[in-house]
């Protein structure tokens, strides 16, 4: 009777933990919970991961909503699952332990056992014949997860509205999907998920934060953006002229609540280019950004060279256009919170233009709704100028391409390096034989030097892995930015 109900449990909660990722899904509710006067930030699916860049082979720990969780690769079902990452025996991180022989996710700490649904599978310590493991207190708790678009998404919320809820893609991706290329990237910041949401859509900033790298002084000016529709689950605008004075043409922005904004520009130069923002809520303080840009070229040539960059290359760019603001963000929304957090933004904030719409959009919707991510919260401890400029934490040791182009930098400089010191300690024993030391010397000499120049040269780019620049581009002297 108990293995009965116990393989009934497992029917069920393998059907709530896993979703159907086809379109035939029924989305019934809203995101944030059938209650029309607040949001419930629980009620909503996350993106945690690039599916591209979890290892299929080892658990990777991820912390939504200050929960801490374990994603790992379920082979016999072959879907990735998503559990509360502490074993119900003694309370040890699961992310610390294994994915056994046998397919199950295996606890560090004394060896239980666990199937994707979070049901115990076995307990090494147990007499032959024991049942323990059927017991509900065996169980881990285990989230429904979905793949969509290349990002596996989790729901934290009740489990039976998984299925019932939307979950937030970009619809535009699924029309025309050949015409499309898309470049991505992804960071932990040291800031809420509401700081970057109000960030991006402030467009209004890009001019003068990311001179000159994706911005230019030059074009700053009036921004006149418009809301043109708003409600629970997010709004819609426009900025009619739009960026870089009126050039590129309208730019369109939709914000999807809690953690989703796109700005959409078609213009005649560039075709029709999406800026995509998912905002992950870590914990208080800390957010895990997932940036798309999609492109539609006229020409085919500009995607191919999209597709032909190494996804790092393209990292380490976007990571330096991130570290533009990284660090007064990290103080600004300790200001805000010294004077009264998001109920008292439109006095802490002095917002006289239009520029400032969709950030009092964003707000008005923080404290119409009661959507607040950690209520009870306050921000941590300040932190470093270096720990602030991270990459490899936040970044690298995550990235599947980051990471083993790191890996084969080190590699390549260590081979430099020893080629070097063969090609210069075989001079000597080469003049023993030949007579022509002069020119073995300068034959040696010129390969040591360009060894060491490339060595040198990819110590530089193995650093940009590690830590970013202390100094923004906007702020260095025009000759010193261009050398």
């Amino acid at each position: 009777m108990f293995l009965n109900q116990h393989n009934q449990l497992e029917q069920d909660k393998d059907k709530s933990s896993r979703v159907a990722t086809d379109n035939c899904q029924v989305n019934e509710l809203p995101a944030g919970g059938s209650n029309p006067t607040s949001f419930d930030w629980q009620e909503a699916w996350y993106p945690v991961h690039y599916v591209e860049d979890l290892d299929k082979s080892k658990p990777t720990p991820f912390t939504l909503l200050g929960r801490n969780l374990v994603i790992w690769w379920e082979q016999p079902t072959e879907s990735w699952r998503v559990f509360e990452d502490k074993c119900p025996h003694r309370l040890a991180p699961l992310s610390e332990g294994r994915i056994a022989e046998d397919g199950l996710l295996e606890c560090p700490y004394h060896g239980w056992a666990f199937s994707g649904t979070g049901n115990c599978d076995h307990i090494p310590q147990q007499v032959e014949g024991g049942m323990a493991q059927v017991s509900s207190r065996a169980c881990v708790a285990s989230l429904p997860t979905t793949e969509r678009q290349g990002l596996l998404f989790v729901y934290p919320g009740q489990v039976e509205n998984a299925t019932r809820t939307a979950v937030p893609i970009i619809e535009l991706l699924e029309e025309a999907t050949d015409e499309w290329v898309c470049l991505n990237t992804f960071r932990d910041l040291p800031y809420d998920a509401l700081t970057l949401l109000e960030n991006v859509l402030d467009a209004s900033h890009v001019p003068y934060t990311h001179h000159p790298s994706v911005g230019n002084r030059a074009n700053g000016g009036p921004v006149e953006l418009e809301t043109i529709e708003s409600g629970r689950q997010g709004f819609k605008g426009m900025w009619q002229e739009g960026p870089r004075r009126g050039t590129l043409g309208r730019q369109d922005t939709t914000f999807i609540a809690p953690g989703l904004m796109w700005h959409d520009l078609t213009s005649k130069q560039f075709g029709r280019t999406l800026t995509v923002v998912y905002a992950t809520p870590i914990r208080k303080g800390e957010c895990r950004l997932f940036a798309r840009f999609p492109f539609k070229f006229a020409s085919k040539l500009p995607s191919i060279f999209i597709k032909l960059t190494p996804r790092w290359y393209s990292h380490i760019r976007q990571n330096a256009i991130l570290e533009d603001d990284q660090i007064f963000l990290h103080y600004q929304e300790r200001y805000l919170e010294a004077a009264g957090g998001s109920a008292n933004f439109a006095k802490a904030f002095y917002l006289p233009t239009k520029a400032d719409n969709f950030v009092a959009q964003l707000r008005q919707w923080v404290n119409r709704y009661n959507a607040l991510p950690f209520p009870e919260a306050t921000l941590p401890l300040t932190q470093s100028r270096d720990k602030l400029l991270d990459r490899y934490d936040s970044h690298t040791l995550k990235c599947a391409s980051c990471r083993t182009a790191l890996a084969n930098i080190k590699r390549l400089r260590r081979g430099l390096a020893v080629t070097t010191v063969i090609a210069w300690a075989t001079v000597p024993l080469l003049a023993l034989f030949l007579d022509e030391t002069i020119a073995l010397a300068t034959l040696s000499t010129v390969v040591t030097l360009v060894f060491a120049a490339a060595w040198l040269g990819l110590g530089k780019l193995e650093q940009q892995f590690y830590q970013g620049r202390d100094v923004p581009s906007r702020n260095l002297p025009e000759k010193k930015r261009s050398s």
